[in-house]
């Protein structure tokens, strides 16, 4: 068990090394979960609340179990590397060219960067909520955009950084780097115009998480409904009615018509069409069509409730009954609750709601009748 398997850095490693790292990096993600669930369910059971800025600071503190447990690989590295430091392993080169010189000093640095980067965003998210949230108008939506953008603002400049302490001549690699990254714009531009939509999603507010919208579903006549759930840069998840969950490109909801239910008015109009038999009494017909959609709870009856006949349709009068109600997520299963009651009243006064009829006709031909009994000349 005390072979030299491999050198790294300034360290030699046998088996002994590789178990007990392997050990404590498995020891840290069992504890880091532990500490999570036990902090967690200590607040749950005191009636804390565990959201917003108390998950934030848990995640943070949760995260530190990975410093430690790179601390204790370190020192387990130097039982059999007496010699080798902190210093040595730190400057190790593992790749030194004019434009590259890669260490672990460097790679301690980027992963710095972005711990530091994730720190961060955990900071900006507790104060973005506390800011927000202290208002009598607050809006989750509004309060997922601020949190996005700065999210995105953070990674940014810490690519950057990454990138400044990697390579000596950033402008030269992005200079020489202009071809291909025409190459990759040309391949993904479809891709780059979701990204743009994204931002526009995000800055504009004009969707936001939690709204309800309606828009065109592959060229279908109906309109799909659903709920928005995430808005990321370059897609948006949203839940319909169904319960199913897609992701569409931001595009479509930057460059087709879109209906927020959300904003404007919570009142909408809705229509709903029955046929009746031609004979029926019209006046009954508008009466119980109307008493239908006034007993139910969600018609707004200080709007009016109309009833008019619409056309002379082939088989039927169409009557169409117009009200007004909520434009809630569930409209459709008021919609069916009315038309299950005009057909209790229409029942009850036996009035028929007509299905379509055709009558076929067959002509005979005359001239094959008569060859048929004999009696044809020619």
């Amino acid at each position: 068990m005390s072979t030299v398997l491999f050198n790294f850095g300034p360290f030699e490693i046998t088996p002994w090394n590789i178990l007990f790292v392997l050990l404590v990096l498995f020891s840290s993600v069992l504890f880091r979960r532990i500490i999570h669930r036990s902090f967690k369910r200590y607040l749950i059971n005191a009636n804390i609340k565990v959201e917003g800025k108390r998950v934030t600071w848990l995640r943070l503190f949760s995260q530190l179990v990975y410093i430690l447990a790179a601390y204790i690989i370190f020192l387990i590295l130097r039982v059999n590397n007496p010699d080798a430091t902190f210093e040595k392993f730190m400057d190790f080169e593992l790749i030194n060219t004019k434009m590259l010189k890669l260490s672990f000093s460097h790679i301690l640095n980027v992963a710095l960067t972005f711990f530091i980067a994730r720190v961060l965003i955990h900071l900006v998210q507790i104060a973005i909520g506390s800011r927000l949230r202290s208002r009598k108008d607050y809006d989750p939506g509004i309060e997922y955009v601020y949190i996005q953008i700065s999210k995105y603002i953070i990674y940014i400049i810490a690519i950057f950084i990454s990138l400044k302490v990697l390579f000596s001549d950033v402008s030269a690699i992005l200079t020489g780097s202009i071809g291909i990254f025409l190459g990759i714009g040309l391949g993904l531009q479809d891709v780059f115009k979701d990204f743009f939509a994204g931002i526009v999603l995000l800055l504009e507010g004009n969707l936001k998480v939690g709204d309800v919208i309606e828009f065109q579903n592959n060229g279908s006549n109906e309109g799909l409904v659903a709920k928005i759930l995430k808005i990321t840069v370059r897609t948006t998840q949203i839940e319909t009615r169904d319960g199913n969950v897609l992701i569409i490109p931001n595009t479509k909801l930057t460059q087709e018509n879109i209906e927020n239910w959300s904003h404007g008015s919570d009142l909408s109009r809705f229509i709903i069409k029955v046929g009746v038999a031609y004979g029926s009494n019209t006046e009954e017909v508008m009466r119980l069509m109307k008493q239908a959609a006034l007993g139910h709870p969600k018609v707004k009856k200080s709007q009016g409730v109309i009833v008019r006949l619409s056309d002379f349709g082939n088989s039927s009068l169409d009557m169409e009954l117009i009200f007004w109600a909520d434009q809630s997520w569930d409209i459709n299963t008021t919609k069916s609750e009315i038309r299950l009651e005009i057909d209790r009243l229409f029942r009850e006064y036996t009035i028929n709601i007509p299905f379509p009829q055709m009558d076929l006709h067959i002509a005979s031909d005359k001239r094959e009748t008569k060859r048929n009994s004999g009696h044809y000349d020619g």
